[in-house]
């Protein structure tokens, strides 16, 4: 990949897809800056929590953004997130912070604040973000969109693996869970999950970790080399 140049990549589709976890693994093999957009609204939804709001509230939320300081700190295998230097990592993951995160992203000062800084933080090229609206409103001019699927058993079964050693909560009840999300993401006002006619859908019910990794490097190593080679036709039509 060395190379080639390093594209934009969004990664968009519903909870429980693997969009964070697949992301960051494809963005560490080939050397890409890992940003996930999930963790920062997840940051916000905590915050809100922490501080006693009432996270339906969406004038007292707005209040709320001002007094925080959010960063994402990478690591050798991941990365670290704090509020008010406050690390938060695996609080921003409690199912208290899942069931209203949803709440809180779909509210328009929420969404502006943080795209804002997914802005500033993607303007270094070479990046992958993942989301709901990224292809569509945070990097509508990324080079490759993904729109990363799976059912709705699939993806509440692997969100019940993730909990079931943590919290006691059922798989139906993740199941529902799953289901009102959703319905949520693609109704709301503000930016809804959607796929863009341009996004590459990848359906991963079927589909190990391992290879749906395989197959979106892939993608993004295809593209990026379709791309270098329409440069240099470009290049070599000019002369």
């Amino acid at each position: 990949m060395s190379s080639i140049r390093k594209i934009a990549v969004a990664v968009d589709g519903p909870a429980g897809a693997g969009k964070s976890s697949i992301s960051k693994l494809v963005a560490q093999r080939l050397g890409y800056l890992y940003i996930d957009t999930g963790a920062m609204y997840r940051a916000i939804t905590w915050a809100a929590l922490h501080a006693g709001v009432d996270v339906k509230d969406e004038i007292k939320v707005t209040a709320l953004l001002p007094s925080i300081d959010l960063r994402l700190e990478p690591t050798k295998d991941s990365f670290r997130v704090y509020v008010n230097n406050r690390e938060i990592t695996a609080d921003i993951r409690s199912q208290a912070v899942t069931g209203h995160v949803s709440q809180v992203a779909s509210y328009k000062s929420v969404r502006e604040f943080l795209v804002e800084k997914q802005r500033q933080m993607a303007r270094c090229g070479g990046v992958i973000l993942d989301g709901r609206d990224i292809g569509s409103v945070v990097l509508p001019d990324a080079e490759l969109k993904i729109y990363l699927t799976a059912s709705v058993d699939a993806r509440a079964h692997r969100r019940w693996l993730e909990v079931k050693d943590i919290e006691e909560v059922s798989l139906e009840d993740i199941k529902r869970s799953v289901k009102e999300r959703d319905l949520m993401d693609t109704t709301r006002k503000e930016s809804p999950l959607i796929c863009v006619p341009e996004a590459v859908v990848v359906d991963s019910s079927n589909m190990s970790f391992d290879n749906t990794v395989e197959h979106i490097m892939k993608l993004i190593i295809d593209k990026s080399a379709l791309l270098a080679e329409e440069a240099i036709q470009v290049k070599g039509d000019e002369k």
